[in-house]
């Protein structure tokens, strides 16, 4: 199979840079008076604030540092005060009390209260017991639903009783946002969760929250300002403003960082992400990944209201023979460039905890799975392809969403690897709201038209929702590949009631197995997260958790509230580099300035420039540049 352009792809990033360097003139420093901006870049589009419709990284950091969760995370992970400042539980792990802070207030001024919380989680109860059964994109609910709440209630202004069917310990894990009352009690359920609804409700700028900032300024799409929220409870954070600006790729992201027109920038493909290294007053930081691309199955195949090609795809026997013909070291190596690790488990090894590798973990081998094909009644016909037990030959549709391009080159190995074993694929590009909507199967009037795609999940810090994707009451939701296991359901039952440790290692452990054998999935890598940030204008930053974390895109917000003006303080030696993939490419959109007017001055003028000189260099060396991944999402990449 043919390698990936890497080398030429590098070429045309060092032309960029040397147009750039020429054409761009240096990032002019804020005036005294201006506002300390923390700019951030990310290739994911910008486009939800209300936080019932998040989807992608992006949209989940955005609401995070708009909203307290009822408890937050710290810098180690470790349960740490959100909206409420102390928890206890009862003995037997049923009942549960949450302390609201006193005088605590919305960054409009109202009372941010008991009620709040109450009403927050009563609204996914409520949300889920309707005949909808969800809100919005549906992600947000099972953080609270798996944990078993049954009853919320306020025994005081400043108390929060949750009573839960089951004991559990995960209640502080649910990364539910706390909303206003009187804000969001003003909409019906269809408003806040259906954008087709009339009245929907965008939550437009000035957004009212509790967290350090608050959306003050959006462009659907390109970027949203946000400013320091006065009213907020804690510490506050050395910038008076954090702006979130869309690129449309790595290359252009890059550059803007290298000319100080934005401060950090979040999944950069590894080639660009490799180059950075020795670059004045850039930072690279690798983050592990607690999350996975994966390659999913339609495991219904063509049985009833389903539209698979062949029934071989409802086979255990089957998807696992195919596990063999995956090189997945190949595709760490070709695709990533080395920054990840081969896959097996849906818990990440990120998870050290609960992570545990597979008993007998497949090897790459196409004798071995030609054999086992042959065993399992796949055999070939006189012209040497691959039939099915109906005697049709079998010819399967691989597809990946357009935001994730370097799927290509996995596409490109996978037609290669299977076609040895007499299997057609027929691999394409879908565009993602249609791909979102092809997967769909009959339980939500969708056709479920499609064989195996390629795709991301990224987690949280337990990983309850990465174990919840494969049960059978997630089937018209989140569970994408139809799969179904009455013991992998007895078993996430099992866990989520688990309050010692040590069993509930044992009931996970179980689970990766028989999700590994019964290979709704298979996991092709845990891709690393690559970020990189400037080191000049602010100083202060920690990773999330320290080891193998990254500064912002994290669990919380503690690593805005860490950062210093670089100005203020005596200059320290740039953080050297660290060690551990994603992005594409095209030019940046015109991120806003302080005031709200158009940019025009300063950074804005940079990155203006900076879109010109791509355009132009583009035209000379359009072609050469590689596909490059978008980043995944605390969901599906989504």
């Amino acid at each position: 199979m043919p390698q990936p352009p890497r080398t030429r792809a590098v070429r045309s990033i060092a032309v960029l840079a040397l147009v750039g360097g020429l054409l761009l003139p240096a990032a002019a420093p804020a005036a005294a008076a201006d506002p300390l901006i923390l700019r951030v870049g990310t290739d994911q589009k910008l486009e939800t604030l209300n936080p019932w419709h998040s989807v992608t990284v992006a949209d989940y950091e955005i609401f995070q540092l708009q909203y307290d969760l009822l408890v937050s995370f710290g810098q180690n992970l470790e349960p740490s005060p959100g909206f409420a400042d102390t928890w206890e539980s009862s003995d037997d792990a049923l009942t549960h009390t949450f302390h609201i802070r006193d005088g605590m207030k919305w960054s409009d001024g109202e009372p941010a209260t008991c009620e709040d919380a109450r009403w927050t989680y009563q609204f996914v109860l409520d949300v889920v017991a309707s005949e909808t059964g969800y809100v919005g994109s549906g992600y947000l609910e099972p953080y609270l639903t798996n944990t078993g709440a049954k009853t919320v209630t306020c025994t005081d202004a400043s108390t929060l009783v949750v009573e839960t069917e089951f004991p559990t310990t995960l209640l502080t894990q649910a990364y539910i946002p706390i909303l206003p009352k009187h804000i969001w009690s003003q909409y019906t359920q269809e408003q806040i969760g259906d954008a087709e609804a009339d009245g929907f409700f965008v939550n437009e700028p000035p957004v009212v929250g509790s967290g350090p900032y608050v959306a003050v300024e959006w462009e659907p799409g390109q970027f949203i300002r946000m400013a320091r929220n006065e009213n907020y409870w804690g510490k506050a954070g050395a910038a008076d403003e954090v702006i979130f600006q869309t690129f449309a790729g790595s290359d252009t992201m890059v550059q803007a960082l290298k000319a100080g027109a934005v401060d950090y920038i979040r999944g950069i493909s590894a080639d660009l992400w490799d180059a950075l290294e020795g670059e004045p007053d850039i930072a690279t930081v690798e983050g592990f990944s607690n999350g996975y691309s994966y390659l999913s199955w339609n495991t219904k195949g063509n049985s009833e209201g389903y539209n698979g090609s062949t029934s071989a795809l409802t086979d255990v026997a089957f998807r696992d023979a195919l596990g063999y013909a995956l090189d997945l070291d190949k595709l760490v190596d070709a695709t990533l460039a080395g920054h990840g690790v081969a896959g097996d488990s849906q818990v990440p090894p990120y998870h050290a905890k609960w992570y545990v590798q597979p008993a007998e973990r497949r090897t790459f081998d196409l004798a071995e799975a030609d054999r086992r094909l042959t065993a399992a009644g796949y055999t070939r016909n006189a012209a040497g392809n691959r039939v099915d037990k109906d005697g049709k030959e079998i010819n399967l549709r691989l597809t990946w969403p357009d935001s994730e391009e370097e799927m290509a080159t996995n596409a490109q190995f996978i037609q290669g690897w299977f076609a040895e074993l007499g299997i057609t694929v027929d691999a394409y590009v879908t565009e993602e709201g249609k791909l979102l909507s092809d997967l769909v199967g009959p339980g939500l009037d969708g056709t479920a038209d499609w064989d195996f795609y390629m795709w991301g999940w990224v987690g949280d810090p337990d990983p309850m929702s990465l174990l919840s994707f494969f049960t059978s009451f997630q089937i018209d939701n989140l569970n994408d590949s139809f799969y179904a296991n009455a013991r992998y359901d007895e078993l996430f039952e099992l866990q989520q009631r688990a309050t010692d440790e040590a069993q509930r290692h044992a009931l996970i452990q179980e689970m990766q197995e028989i999700f590994y054998r019964d290979s709704p999935y298979h996991v092709l890598y845990y891709d690393n997260v690559l970020d990189a940030y400037r080191t000049d204008k602010f100083v202060g930053w920690i990773n999330q958790p320290p080891e193998g974390g990254t500064p912002i895109f994290g669990y919380g917000y503690p690593g805005y509230l860490a950062l210093i003006d670089a100005a203020s303080v005596t200059p320290e030696p740039t953080a050297a580099p660290t060690e551990a993939p994603t992005a594409s490419e095209g030019a940046a959109t015109p991120a806003p300035s302080a005031d709200g007017g158009p940019a025009s001055g300063g950074d804005n003028t940079t990155i203006l420039l900076l879109a010109a000189v791509v355009a132009i260099v583009t035209i000379v060396v359009v072609g050469l540049l590689m596909a490059r991944r978008r980043s995944a999402a605390p969901t599906e990449d989504e």
